[in-house]
Protein backbone atom coordinates (compact mmCIF):
# COMPACT_ATOMS: atom_id res chain seq x y z
CA UNK A 1 0.00 0.00 0.00
CA UNK A 2 2.58 2.63 1.15
CA UNK A 3 5.61 0.47 0.43
CA UNK A 4 7.24 2.75 -2.11
CA UNK A 5 6.34 6.07 -0.47
CA UNK A 6 9.15 8.05 1.09
CA UNK A 7 8.71 10.51 3.95
CA UNK A 8 11.06 13.36 4.68
CA UNK A 9 14.61 12.03 4.79
CA UNK A 10 13.84 9.03 2.62
CA UNK A 11 12.32 6.80 5.33
CA UNK A 12 9.53 4.65 4.00
CA UNK A 13 6.37 3.67 5.90
CA UNK A 14 7.69 0.18 6.71
CA UNK A 15 10.77 1.64 8.32
CA UNK A 16 8.67 4.03 10.40
CA UNK A 17 6.41 1.19 11.53
CA UNK A 18 9.37 -0.98 12.55
CA UNK A 19 10.87 1.90 14.49
CA UNK A 20 7.56 2.56 16.27
CA UNK A 21 7.20 -1.14 17.15
CA UNK A 22 10.74 -1.23 18.53
CA UNK A 23 10.07 1.85 20.67
CA UNK A 24 6.82 0.33 21.95
CA UNK A 25 8.58 -2.94 22.87
CA UNK A 26 11.31 -1.04 24.74
CA UNK A 27 8.73 1.03 26.61
CA UNK A 28 6.85 -2.15 27.59
CA UNK A 29 10.07 -3.74 28.87
CA UNK A 30 10.88 -0.63 30.90
CA UNK A 31 7.39 -0.59 32.41
CA UNK A 32 7.64 -4.29 33.31
CA UNK A 33 11.03 -3.73 34.96
CA UNK A 34 9.63 -0.80 36.93
CA UNK A 35 6.62 -2.84 38.06
CA UNK A 36 8.89 -5.69 39.18
CA UNK A 37 11.15 -3.29 41.05
CA UNK A 38 8.16 -1.70 42.79
CA UNK A 39 6.87 -5.14 43.77
CA UNK A 40 10.23 -6.21 45.22
CA UNK A 41 11.24 -2.98 46.99
CA UNK A 42 10.63 -2.87 50.75
CA UNK A 43 10.11 0.44 52.54
CA UNK A 44 9.71 1.04 56.27
CA UNK A 45 8.09 3.96 58.04
CA UNK A 46 8.25 4.58 61.77
CA UNK A 47 6.44 6.82 64.21
CA UNK A 48 6.30 7.38 67.94
CA UNK A 49 10.05 7.24 68.25
CA UNK A 50 10.13 3.76 66.70
CA UNK A 51 7.19 2.45 68.73
CA UNK A 52 5.18 1.84 65.52
CA UNK A 53 6.74 0.39 62.38
CA UNK A 54 4.96 -0.16 59.03
CA UNK A 55 6.56 -2.07 56.15
CA UNK A 56 5.21 -1.96 52.61
CA UNK A 57 6.41 -2.61 49.08
CA UNK A 58 6.85 -0.01 46.36
CA UNK A 59 3.34 -0.65 45.12
CA UNK A 60 2.05 0.72 48.45
CA UNK A 61 0.88 -2.68 49.74
CA UNK A 62 1.35 -3.10 53.47
CA UNK A 63 3.36 -6.18 54.39
CA UNK A 64 3.53 -5.83 58.16
CA UNK A 65 2.83 -3.62 61.14
CA UNK A 66 4.86 -3.91 64.34
CA UNK A 67 3.95 -2.22 67.61
CA UNK A 68 6.16 -2.08 70.69
CA UNK A 69 4.29 -3.57 73.65
CA UNK A 70 4.66 -0.32 75.60
CA UNK A 71 2.41 1.53 73.12
CA UNK A 72 -0.75 -0.50 73.94
CA UNK A 73 -2.10 -3.15 76.21
CA UNK A 74 -0.09 -6.29 75.31
CA UNK A 75 -3.30 -8.35 75.15
CA UNK A 76 -4.58 -6.22 72.23
CA UNK A 77 -1.44 -6.02 70.03
CA UNK A 78 -2.41 -8.64 67.41
CA UNK A 79 -5.91 -7.27 66.92
CA UNK A 80 -4.61 -3.71 66.74
CA UNK A 81 -1.97 -4.72 64.18
CA UNK A 82 -4.62 -6.38 61.99
CA UNK A 83 -6.89 -3.34 62.20
CA UNK A 84 -4.03 -1.00 61.27
CA UNK A 85 -3.08 -3.16 58.27
CA UNK A 86 -6.70 -3.27 57.06
CA UNK A 87 -7.19 0.48 57.46
CA UNK A 88 -3.92 1.40 55.75
CA UNK A 89 -4.60 -0.99 52.85
CA UNK A 90 -8.06 0.49 52.39
CA UNK A 91 -6.60 3.99 52.26
CA UNK A 92 -3.87 2.90 49.83
CA UNK A 93 -6.46 1.20 47.59
CA UNK A 94 -8.51 4.39 47.52
CA UNK A 95 -5.38 6.34 46.59
CA UNK A 96 -4.67 3.87 43.77
CA UNK A 97 -8.23 4.20 42.45
CA UNK A 98 -7.97 7.98 42.51
CA UNK A 99 -4.64 7.85 40.71
CA UNK A 100 -6.14 5.60 38.02
CA UNK A 101 -9.14 7.85 37.55
CA UNK A 102 -6.92 10.92 37.21
CA UNK A 103 -4.18 9.39 35.05
CA UNK A 104 -5.88 6.45 33.35
CA UNK A 105 -6.50 8.38 30.13
CA UNK A 106 -2.85 9.32 29.59
CA UNK A 107 -1.51 8.65 26.07
CA UNK A 108 -0.44 5.04 25.60
CA UNK A 109 -2.32 3.90 28.70
CA UNK A 110 0.60 4.92 30.89
CA UNK A 111 -1.37 5.77 34.01
CA UNK A 112 1.29 5.77 36.76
Amino acid sequence: MYKGMNFGGGMNMQSLMKQAQKMQAEMQQNMERAEEELENTTLTGTSGGGMVEVTCNGKKKIQSVTLKPEIVDPDDIEMLEDLIVAAVNEAVNKADELEKSLKGDMPGGMGF
